[in-house]
């Protein structure tokens, strides 16, 4: 299994970004997939899930509206759009996979991570 996380970088408090994860391995289309992030000194926490279908999706309260996850099953690609970015978004980012196929985890626990993460700074 492969996750890699792409599209990190510097940007500005108000910017956009938008990650990328391509992934390798398993059955892409099968998985609901996560975004998580960790800051320094913090524990990673969840972002955004996404559906195995794309049908569903969710938002931690502090990203609602300003984020948005999607995939493409075919071309084995999950993304995060940024916008409106603000300096606690700092941190890096890492795309994640549920445990066991079609099921809706709720918790990141349930999820497994295999990439390196990308960071993402925000700074003016």
């Amino acid at each position: 299994v492969q996750l890699v996380e792409s599209g990190g970088g510097l940007a500005q408090p108000g910017e956009s970004l938008r990650l990328s994860c391509a992934v390798s391995g398993f059955k892409f289309e099968q998985y609901d997939m996560i975004w998580a992030r960790q800051a320094p000194g913090k524990e990673r926490e969840w972002v955004s899930r996404i559906r195995w279908s794309g049908g569903r999706v969710w938002y931690a309260d502090n990203v609602q509206g300003r984020f948005t996850i999607s995939r493409d099953n075919a071309k084995k690609l999950l993304y995060l759009q940024m916008n409106s970015i603000k300096p606690e978004d700092t941190a890096v980012y890492y795309c994640g996979k549920a445990k066991t196929v079609y099921n809706a985890y709720t918790t990141i626990d349930d999820y497994q991570f295999f990439g390196r993460g990308t960071q993402v700074v925000v700074s003016s």
